[in-house]
């Protein structure tokens, strides 16, 4: 999923800590065989293989994950759209480091997206893409599935006590260390300078993720151009510097971060949700909580 995954956990046996710990990583690496779109096995790259053809039967699994992914890009008005794969292969982003596309691409890699024109069907289990070309990419939600699955496994394994990162971008923190009861320390770095931090956190069973404009960019003539896409325009989204949600859930989190950066710090100011908080480092602002909630 081009992330490394890491795990620190305690416990009072050192054997059943071990198992637990493999057990999640081999969750992972289920996950990486189901859902990614570098390995042409798996189920997601047949449904990008197959749906522009006719109705692919899929698993429940993939069904209920495609459900809560259109409910992300219904709510965020399109800032969150998992159909944004061939806007990342124009771009160079998918398997490279980025390229300017030409005009005459860019506006045939528009045509193909939009999460409106995919007929998913969880009660038949089945999705059909009403364009030609378009094609799933699970960058803004695969790491943060991944995650939620892996506490899953240790909670159900009586693990109490654990910090799991998908890379620096999605975090989790399953109860607290055992010399900080207010929870796992987590700093959020500033984005104009890397070596400073612009807020720390204490989680404790929550997440963080973060979308920034540093994960992956390349510039043309001293303008940066971002890997993070706005599928509504085709053009990398330019309203933000990072955003980090904190919330109960990883696959939340990181869905957000992406909906809140693509859409700016405008409407991620009047869309503020009771059970997210939201850092926001605006392009020509200072960071800060959105709505001044504290950390």
């Amino acid at each position: 999923m081009g992330a490394t995954f890491t795990v620190a956990a305690y416990g009072e046996q050192r054997g059943p800590l071990a198992s637990a710990i493999k057990a999640a990583f081999d969750e992972v690496r289920r996950i990486d065989h189901f859902l990614s779109n570098y390995r042409a096995e798996s189920e997601l790259s047949r449904i990008n293989r197959e749906a522009s053809s006719g109705a692919v039967r899929i698993s429940p699994e993939m069904a209920s994950l495609l459900a809560h992914c259109f409910a992300y890009s219904r709510q965020s008005e399109g800032g969150f759209d998992v159909t944004v794969g061939p806007l990342m292969e124009t771009w160079g982003f998918f398997k490279g480091s980025g390229r300017l596309p030409s005009a005459w691409d860019l506006a045939r890699a528009r045509e193909k997206i939009g999460y409106q024109h995919v007929a998913l069907d969880p009660d038949k289990r089945t999705i059909r893409f009403l364009r030609d070309g378009m094609k799933l990419d699970p960058g803004g939600i695969g790491k943060g599935y991944a995650v939620d699955r892996m506490v899953a496994g240790l909670r159900q394994a009586g693990v109490q006590r654990a910090f799991l990162s998908a890379g620096s971008s999605s975090l989790y923190a399953l109860g607290a260390p055992p010399d900080e009861p207010r929870g796992w320390y987590v700093r959020i770095r500033d984005p104009k300078n890397p070596e400073e931090t612009a807020a720390e956190v204490y989680l404790k069973n929550e997440s963080l993720s973060t979308s920034g404009f540093y994960e992956k960019f390349f510039e043309v003539d001293g303008k940066i151009y971002s890997h993070i896409m706005d599928p509504r325009t085709g053009m990398p989204a330019e309203g933000a510097l990072t955003v980090s949600v904190v919330s109960e859930k990883t696959i939340d989190s990181e869905a957000w971060s992406t909906g809140f950066f693509v859409n700016g710090p405008e409407w991620t100011r009047r869309h503020k949700r009771p059970d997210f908080r939201v850092f926001l480092c605006p392009a020509s602002a200072a960071c800060g909580w959105v709505g001044g909630e504290g950390p």
